[in-house]
């Protein structure tokens, strides 16, 4: 704690601890400590025996005190006594409660107090430094520090605009190294996500020019904040800190705007659009389908890999009709769901007859008759004696001839782009894309429906 002056020391000596003021009639214990008459009695009211000290707490026997006329004398001096010319007080610069000047600055508490509050009042055994010394204190660290903080800002201002510019970069190559790999039958694919992203090249000037304006308008602001902080700076010390607490609330909240403004250019911020770049954990799988024997309808009939299934005409299995088990469509599933990612997988159609295949939701309906569409949770493509269709919305029809239908169906998935689409596995062209839909927990499916007089017979593959 740093000393105080004598001046202040001495009214300090001359002040009551009970009324915090000045003595008045002031009487002496044998202890030797000081009180106003009237509040040494008041302290004493109630009291028969054992008469304590209200400073120190010795105990006297009886109401011992004496009128200390010497004491008396030198707070009368004291009150006349003027070191310097009288000057009307600034306002703010005195204290409200005792009415002497702000000659301390409280560390604990932050603001300025008098001598009688600080030795003895609600700020006793504070630290505390005479208020000159507070006020260079202040004037010094704050205005550098918001200095500081808007020329980082003005730096990360210049960032921006290069950050993106990086990162799109970075995310055009993904492309094209993910297209070399997928090039054999997702070309169309490499043309539609150039489009793509060039809508987003769009889009980043678009966001470059609303960050510009409003970093502009932070940097303006924060302007401004320094300019007003100058000029109080040049205040009479006393003064200054009286305004402190506002304008340290003000640089206080300089920080959390300013940590806004620099996650703008953080490095783990994702670019916008970047989910349009595949990664290498995104990118197309070939998925390993096996059926699940729950779920298939009595008369198909399951290979032992259960990677196989064909149409038992004359036989109706004894099965369970368990919850999973399709009771009148012939239909079955696979055993792995999909939730993300993209995967293909391919079905062999080595048969003529009435076959189909596709994914379906978990959720479809396995009991009672359904129609085969996305409004019913199944997306498949149908064969019915060497004419393709897709159940689409109204039905579309595929056309290949008699003789040059495809062997070998590939199944494509795109969880996350919400595409299902079908190719002929053989010459890679595209069958169907059906419009984006909406998915839960997806499985590969083999919906099958007879005719009466062909049997069918369907192989399951993945490659």
């Amino acid at each position: 704690m740093a000393a105080v002056t004598p001046a202040q020391l001495l009214l300090g000596e001359l002040t009551c601890v009970v009324c915090l003021d000045f003595f008045k009639d002031p009487v002496s214990l044998p202890c030797g400590h000081h009180f106003c008459q009237a509040c040494i009695t008041q302290c004493w009211k109630r009291l028969r025996v054992k008469f304590s000290c209200p400073e120190c707490k010795e105990i006297f026997s009886q109401r011992n005190f004496k009128p200390n006329r010497q004491l008396r004398n030198i707070v009368e001096a004291s009150r006349k006594l003027t070191l310097e010319p009288a000057k009307e007080p600034e306002v703010g610069t005195m204290c409200e409660k005792h009415q002497r000047a702000l000659d301390v600055f409280c560390q604990e508490d932050n603001t300025p107090i008098c001598v009688v509050c600080h030795l003895s009042g609600d700020h006793k055994e504070h630290a505390a430094v005479v208020i000159e010394e507070a006020a260079e204190h202040y004037k010094v660290r704050n205005p550098r520090t918001v200095k500081l903080q808007c020329l980082v800002l003005d730096l990360c201002f210049s960032c921006v605009y290069l950050s993106f510019q990086k990162q799109l970069k970075t995310g055009r190559q993904k492309i094209v190294s993910e297209f070399q790999q997928l090039h054999q039958f997702l070309e169309e694919q490499e043309r539609l996500l150039l489009a793509q992203l060039e809508e987003l090249n769009q889009e980043i000037e678009k966001r470059r020019a609303e960050y510009v304006a409003k970093l502009s308008e932070e940097i303006s602001s924060f302007s401004s904040l320094i300019s007003e902080m100058e000029q109080k700076c040049q205040q009479p010390a006393s003064e200054f800190l009286q305004l402190g607490k506002s304008w340290r609330r003000e640089v206080a909240w300089f920080t959390p705007q300013l940590g806004q403004v620099l996650s703008l250019t953080r490095s783990d911020r994702p670019c916008p659009g970047a989910e349009l770049c595949p990664s290498r954990s995104d990118s197309l799988s070939a998925a390993n389908v096996t059926l699940d024997p729950d779920t298939a309808h009595p008369r198909l009939i399951l290979s032992a890999d259960r990677k196989g299934v064909r149409w038992g005409r004359h036989t109706r299995q004894n099965l369970p009709d368990n919850p999973e088990r399709f009771d009148s469509l012939r239909c079955v599933l696979g055993s792995e769901g999909f939730t993300s990612g993209r995967h293909y997988w391919e079905v062999g159609t080595e048969m003529r007859g009435v076959w189909g295949m596709g994914v379906a939701r978990e959720s479809v309906s396995r009991k009672g008759r359904i129609s085969f569409t996305p409004e019913q949770g199944i997306w498949a493509v149908w064969c019915w004696e060497d004419q393709y269709w897709a159940p689409t919305s109204p039905a579309q029809s595929i056309p290949f001839p008699p003789s040059q239908g495809p062997r070998r169906i590939r199944v494509y998935l795109d969880y996350e782009g919400e595409r299902v689409a079908f190719f002929d596995a053989g010459t890679g062209d595209p069958m169907v894309t059906f419009p984006p839909a909406s998915f839960d927990v997806l499985l590969a499916g083999i919906p099958g429906r007879p005719h009466e007089s062909t049997a069918t017979h369907t192989e399951n593959r993945t490659t």
